[in-house]
């Protein structure tokens, strides 16, 4: 059973599903509202999507690159005075910069565009099981917090929790199989598999508690059931 909620808070905008529809696991349970969320994205992805700057810091640096190299032929033929070249040089290296600096912009640019899409996916929520739901606890318009959305428990596989007397403490052990009768229906047997059983003993009943894994496909037995088993020693 998992209650689901959101990782920020908000208003809620839709709830795509109601009690006792199926979900699969990373299916669209619920959105928040995200207008704010959605124009940031938009505005950072034209401002990640400008080449503009950086092409015209490309053809200023290209431009005063060709100036410095007619420059030092002309400074190699004693046909400028050498702050003449110093100065192409220069123009070069600030072109160059500027250049870089457009890059990076458009580097923190494509940074800022990753962080508006990873704040507007924070405002819709996933279930991260396959399974039914249970309860709605949310509707759209309501403010939402550290409080569940929804109850979605997952069916397949089933767990069994079984009490087993003091007596079988040591026997039990995970991978052992165990034949398990539902009370809905107790013609059938179905084989479950134990996955944990606890090391702490209940000193007031006497007894410890075990876990088994029971597959369901199809979901044809409902979750809930009180049952029987028989350990396959």
């Amino acid at each position: 059973m998992v209650e689901l909620s959101s990782s920020v808070p908000g208003i809620i905008d839709t709830i795509a599903v109601d009690r006792s529809d199926p979900v699969e696991e990373g299916q669209v349970v619920a959105k928040l509202q995200s207008e704010v969320e959605q124009a940031q994205v938009e505005l950072s992805k034209q401002r990640a999507g400008f080449e503009g700057e950086i092409e015209s810091k490309r053809a200023s640096s290209d431009f005063a690159k060709r100036s410095q190299q007619r420059t030092q032929k002309l400074f190699n033929k004693k046909a400028v005075p050498f702050h003449v070249l110093d100065e192409a040089k220069t123009d070069a290296i600030l072109a160059d910069t500027e250049l870089q600096t457009a890059e990076q912009n458009k580097r923190m640019a494509e940074l800022e565009l990753a962080r508006a899409e990873a704040t507007l996916a924070l405002r819709t929520v996933r279930s991260p099981i396959s399974g039914v739901v249970v309860e709605r606890l949310k509707s759209p318009g309501e403010f939402v917090e550290d409080k569940p959305i929804l109850r979605i428990a997952q069916l397949d596989p089933l767990r069994v929790e079984v009490i087993v007397p003091v007596t079988r403490f040591g026997t039990i052990s995970t991978g052992m199989r165990a034949e398990v009768t539902p009370e809905l229906t107790k013609r059938r047997k179905y084989i479950a598999q134990v996955t944990i059983v606890d090391k702490v003993v209940d000193a007031a009943s006497g007894t410890f508690g075990v876990r088994l894994e029971l597959p369901n496909p199809g979901n044809f037995i409902p979750g809930g059931l009180r049952c029987s088993l028989t350990f396959l020693d």
